[in-house]
């Protein structure tokens, strides 16, 4: 298995770093960096063999939201994990909101980098339990939606919960479904459809914004 990626950031320093994580692991193959949202696009021209790019949000000329939304547009193939120091909600909801398939914190180790990678390449999401957590706080408590289809489509299943707490411990797929006796692929299901109630929780909370400043 020869796993293609690319990573965006605009420190080089941080671009090594995360190279050296990905050193211990034959099957992760680096193929190029980009300092910007901008080079990223430049260099997918010429060569969009990509599996997996780590994105950084903060960047000059394009950053790595709007970055994704481009890739997912063009390359839908192309999987995107935000690699990031924030973990603010604003950033996160975004990055999910524009296709993001994962989002994980600069400081994680290699071992859970990999996994990370693995993971979303299999279908899952990357889900830091910082992460997993305010997902959790946001489902639980779907907004004021008037139409109660919408609020149940938002809502999180019980076992949707149960994951997403064994998540925010910050366990692994693997412990989660053993802990849970499911299958890990329904455990990667599960945070599929979290991740699907994510976007739709976005599209209706901009709807809501709009309605409610009277601009539809």
């Amino acid at each position: 298995m020869n796993i293609k990626i690319a990573i965006v950031d605009d420190n080089t320093f941080l671009i090594r770093t995360v190279e050296e994580k990905l050193s211990f692991f034959e099957d992760l193959n680096v193929k190029y960096s980009a300092m910007n949202g901008s080079e990223l696009l430049d260099k997918l021209g010429k060569n969009h063999n990509i599996d997996v790019i780590l994105m950084d949000i903060e960047m000059p000329i394009l950053n790595g939201i709007e970055t994704t939304e481009i890739v997912k547009q063009k390359y839908p193939h192309i999987k995107i994990i935000m690699l990031t120091v924030f973990d603010n909600d604003e950033n996160i909801f975004n990055a999910i909101k524009a296709g993001a398939d994962g989002y994980l914190l600069k400081e994680v180790n290699a071992k859970d980098l990999n996994n990370g990678i693995l993971e979303t390449l299999s279908g899952g999401a990357a889900m830091n339990p910082s992460i997993a957590l305010k997902t959790l706080k946001l489902l639980r408590n779907p907004l004021e939606i008037d139409n109660a289809q919408e609020k149940e489509d938002i809502k999180l299943t019980a076992r949707e919960v149960d994951v997403l707490e064994q998540l925010s411990k910050g366990l692994s797929y693997n412990s989660i479904a053993d802990n849970l006796i499911l299958s890990v692929g329904t455990v990667r299901k599960h945070i599929e459809n979290i991740y699907k109630k994510l976007q739709v929780h976005n599209k209706l909370e901009a709807v809501q914004k709009a309605k409610k400043n009277k601009l539809i």
